[in-house]
C-alpha cells in the first residue's frame, strides 16, 4: 500500500479511538485526562477531523486525493509544532514532546513519500 494511504487508514483509526474512548487515546499521547477534564472533549474534536480527513483521501482519486494527502502533510507539520512548542513552554516533559513530534514529523515524511510514489 503507498505510504501516504497507509497513513490515511491510520488517521481513521487513530481518530476512531479519539472519539470512541477519549480517555484512552489522551493516555496514548501521554496526557492526563484526569488532570484536564476537558481533554476528552478535546480528543474528540482531533478524532473526529482525522477520521474524516483519513477517509477522504481513501475514497478520493486522482487530483482530489493528492490535495488531501497534501492537507495531511500540513496537519502533520502542524502537529509537529504544536509537539515542539508543548515541550518549549512545558506543556508537556521532554519525552512526551519527543513521543508526540516523532510521529507527528514521521507522518509527514510517509505523506510527502506517498505522493512522490503514488501511481
Amino acid at each position: 500500500m503507498n505510504s501516504a494511504l497507509g497513513l490515511a487508514a491510520a488517521r481513521v483509526a487513530i481518530g476512531g479511538v479519539a472519539v470512541a474512548a477519549p480517555d484512552l487515546g489522551a493516555k496514548l499521547f501521554r496526557l492526563d485526562p484526569t488532570a484536564n477534564p476537558q481533554l476528552p472533549y478535546m480528543a474528540r474534536l482531533f478524532g473526529s477531523r482525522e477520521v474524516v480527513l483519513g477517509a477522504a483521501t481513501l475514497l478520493a482519486s486522482g487530483k482530489t486525493q493528492r490535495n488531501l494527502i497534501l492537507a495531511g502533510v500540513a496537519v502533520d507539520l502542524a502537529d509537529t509544532a504544536a509537539a515542539v512548542l508543548a515541550g518549549e513552554d512545558g506543556s508537556v516533559d521532554r519525552t512526551t514532546q519527543v513521543l508526540l513530534a516523532v510521529p507527528a514529523a514521521a507522518a509527514v515524511l510517509a505523506g510527502l513519500a506517498g505522493l512522490r510514489n503514488r501511481g
